[in-house]
């Protein structure tokens, strides 16, 4: 009933409203783009598009004046006397004569400086006029790109039909195209509410626009602003120490306030700072408009080229309060010859400022969407929409939502799946694929020669994954159902081994997923697999060392996991495990052929005839938890999607019991805790933490398989992003246990605060990495490792590497290495 009351006020609402509407061109007749039209002393504003069409909605016709405010150009105000639904006003903007005689020039001190200071001085203040606000929010987002090719490195380019049906012969045209309106409800310096009452997506009738209020809350009062790094504010505390400044004029808007343009200079090139012009107001210092490019290897990414980030404020004379209207953030970027290009239009009006909120006004819900906010039909969103369509865009609604309804017919999808589902005689050897879209379901087959899972170890020698699975999905209840089985061959062991999965979620409300799998394979001693195929593929091959350890596992296992709190998810499991010890079958290597592999026995490697453990069976629960405090999420119609609040830690515990073993002694109980945390140091990096602790309860005679294994590294290459899960230069079970343990990993990455100001090295653009990693166990002395290395390393737009010193100590015995990191491996595995 809610909802329905509150369409009635839109439709009410609207139909009591009028519209204002026209072009606005310089005085040559060339369109203006992104000129803020707006109502004086109120906060109804809208902005021109490409073309300078702009459409303001008003109140009270015959009583406004309308302001037209645009960077360059004199501010205009035109008072409209018409009483009329309708009214056509076509604006003709002359350039602004800026001006220098009105400020004093001292020859010894730089003017713009002055200003910047009496800016950072006020920015409390004006900060706190906009604390808190309710106001009325839309956005429009597009996505282009130019000269996009069919395959890139033999891979075939599927941006699906949605995204690509009015892409030219070339490659070229609109990818993605979607608006929404909304209410929103804020409080510095985070705190949101918004709620999406209009979504639209080009070619997407079903579709959820993700451009949210959330998403781009810019705010230059504050010291940084988040863009994937913390950018320094041109009026931040420290700002002096990263920019120059350039008075280049002022000039009078129409409330008769002086406008100082200053131009932003960075000191250093590869620091995280914007360059461009901030629009100061004198006397007050708050500000007037931003006009900023932010380099993409300022943010550290390199794909992107240059963003720019404009904003404009209107200033109401009642309240004296300087308000942001309108913000545009449009990007370029590229890889492989192609070029993207995107551009987010967001217009703020019908401000409201509260002097506080209800305790209760903000939860942990950031946005909601309406039932029904994606089936707004065209005259709403021709009524509604502050921003008038391109030619451009408009042509893309009409042509992508046109084709959705014959691509979305069983006859279409049929068609074109059969042209897809056509079976080759290679298939059988290569794998085939089955797709029936309307029905929602798919079938795959892997094929006998499924050469990228070949892989190597001493046990199986080369070995070969294939298989089929099966896939059926409903995304609008949020349910999919997979089947699969993969089968194993090893050639040296000249073992086949067979494993098969289910997995069925039942809605992405709580994400209840139930699971069972069962067969057999070789599992690696640790199970978090701390060696992946390939690297022991390589590492055996090339150079003789076999770091992977492995034993057959025959099992049956059913697991279920589930959302239970916000924030706080269950997941538990049942398995019967049945353990058998495996030896070398292969000596084989490409290289050092005349040396050893190590024995298949992590407790003894030169000791090839005694197994690790003995044959057993026993059966295993676990119960485990995953806290995340401050959890926020979205809530759309088709779902719940969450997100972590980076200001909390997350907590995970754990439980595990083995018990009905073949002998008594294997039975035991476990149970343990992590925390990790990521401690942001503003514009200095960010500290990352993980620590964690466990106990065995029972474990004194417990398989090797059963111990507490780490994650260590001997083959000197990291595969992840981040090394706060594993020591680099420890052996992988040479600190096992089955007692009680704490494991600690530190990790600072200074996002480029040290490595931009060291000349040279800075034209690496990389940044620095400080890392300190402790084990303590019973009865063994602890082992540390410091290390220090750099991220963020590579070849032009590819920075896939990073390298780092490390040095161990563990009872008086010392190491050195180093590790090289292969970011790419973790896609690859």
């Amino acid at each position: 009933m809610r909802n329905y009351t509150l369409l009635a006020f839109l439709f009410f609402s609207i139909s009591n409203f009028a519209q204002i509407k026209g072009t606005i061109t310089d005085d040559k007749g060339n369109p203006l783009p992104f000129v803020s039209v707006f109502e004086e002393n109120t906060y109804s504003g809208t902005t021109s598009n490409e073309q300078g069409n702009y459409q303001l909605t008003v109140k009270e016709v015959g009583k406004n004046k309308i302001t037209f405010q645009y960077l360059g150009f004199k501010t205009q105000k035109i008072t409209v006397s018409r009483d009329s639904k309708a009214i056509t006003l076509n604006v003709k903007m002359l350039e602004e004569s800026f001006d220098l005689n009105e400020v004093v020039i001292d020859p010894k001190k730089n003017p713009a400086d002055a200003i910047i200071r009496s800016a950072i001085k006020e920015k409390k203040d004006n900060s706190e006029k906009t604390a808190r606000y309710t106001a009325d929010f839309y956005s429009k987002g597009m996505f282009k790109v130019k000269d996009l090719p069919k395959k890139i490195l033999g891979k075939k380019v599927d941006l699906g039909a949605d995204m690509t049906s009015n892409l030219d012969s070339t490659g070229t045209g609109i990818l993605y195209l979607s608006e929404t309106i909304s209410k929103i409800t804020f409080e510095k310096p985070n705190k949101l509410k918004e709620k999406i009452i209009a979504s639209k997506i080009s070619g997407n009738n079903k579709g959820y626009s993700y451009n949210t209020a959330s998403l781009s809350t810019y705010d230059f009062y504050d010291n940084t602003l988040d863009f994937d790094i913390k950018l320094i504010s041109p009026i931040a505390d420290n700002a002096f120490s990263y920019y120059k400044y350039k008075l280049e004029g002022t000039f009078y808007d129409d409330n008769n306030q002086q406008i100082y343009k200053i131009k932003v200079i960075p000191k250093r090139d590869k620091e995280p700072v914007f360059e461009g012009y901030i629009y100061i107001v004198d006397d007050s210092f708050a500000i007037y408009a931003i006009d900023l490019d932010i380099k993409g290897y300022r943010m550290k990414n390199e794909f992107t080229e240059v963003m720019n980030l404009k904003q404009s404020f209107s200033y109401n004379a009642k309240n004296k309060i300087w308000t942001k209207n309108a913000q545009t953030l449009e990007f370029i970027a590229g890889i492989f010859g192609i070029k993207f290009s995107g551009k987010f239009n967001y217009v703020y009006s019908n401000y409201e400022f509260p002097s506080s909120f209800e305790k209760k006004t903000f939860g942990n819900e950031v946005v909601a969407f309406e039932l029904d906010a994606n089936k707004k039909d065209d005259s709403f969103w021709n009524e509604i929409r502050p921003i008038p369509l391109t030619l451009e865009e408009s042509t893309d609604y009409t042509k992508k939502d046109s084709l959705q309804i014959i691509r979305k017919s069983q006859k279409y999808t049929d068609s074109l799946d059969a042209k897809n589902n056509k079976f080759k005689v290679t298939d059988i050897l290569m794998g085939y694929d089955y797709k029936n879209t309307f029905k929602k379901y798919s079938l795959d087959y892997k094929g006998l020669l499924n050469l990228t899972s070949l892989s190597f170890n001493t046990i199986q020698g080369f070995n070969l994954d294939s298989g089929f699975s099966f896939k059926k999905w409903n995304e609008e209840k949020g349910k999919s159902t997979s089947i699969s089985t993969t089968f194993n061959y090893g050639f040296s062991d000249e073992r086949f081994r067979v494993v098969g999965e289910f997995s069925h979620k039942f809605n992405t409300i709580n994400y209840a997923t139930i699971g069972a799998s069962g067969g057999t394979k070789v599992a690696q001693f640790n199970s978090a697999e701390p060696i992946s195929k390939l690297i022991n593929s390589v590492s055996s091959l090339f150079f003789k060392d076999n770091y992977m350890k492995l034993y057959n596992l025959e099992f049956a296992q059913i697991n279920y996991s589930q959302n239970i709190l916000n924030g706080v998810s269950l997941n538990a499991k049942v398995a019967y495990e049945q353990r058998k010890p495996l030896f070398n079958t292969t000596d084989y290597s490409f290289f050092k052929r005349d040396d050893m592999y190590s024995s298949n026995n992590p407790l003894a490697p030169n000791d090839f005839t005694t197994p690790a453990f003995d044959p057993h069976h026993l059966f295993k629960t676990a119960l485990s938890a995953r806290i995340n405090f401050g959890n926020k999420y979205i809530s759309r119609p088709d779902g719940r999607y969450n997100f972590k609040d980076d200001k909390y830690p997350t907590i995970l515990l754990a439980f595990e019991k083995a018990f009905a073993a073949s002998e008594k002694k294997y039975e035991f109980e476990r149970i343990g805790a992590s925390v990790l945390y990521d401690l942001s140091l503003d514009n200095k990096g960010t500290l990352g933490m993980n620590f964690k602790a466990g106990k065995f309860f029972n474990a004194e005679n417990i398989s090797f398989i059963d111990y507490r294994h780490f994650n260590g590294n001997q083959t000197h290459i990291g595969t992840s992003d981040r090394y706060l899960n594993v020591f680099n230069l420890m052996p992988y079970y040479a600190n096992s246990t089955n007692d009680s343990y704490f494991e600690m990993h530190l990790e600072h990455n200074d996002t480029g605060f040290i490595m931009n100001k060291i000349p040279l090295l800075n034209l690496l653009k990389s940044t620095m990495n400080i890392g300190f990693h402790s084990l303590a166990i019973p009865d063994r002395k602890p082992y540390t490792e410091f290390t220090v290395g750099l991220d963020n390393l590579g070849f032009g737009k590819f920075k896939i590497f990073r390298l780092d010193y490390v040095h161990s100590y563990q009872g008086g015995i010392q190491q050195n290495g180093v590790v090289f990191g292969l970011k790419i491996l973790n896609v690859l595995n």
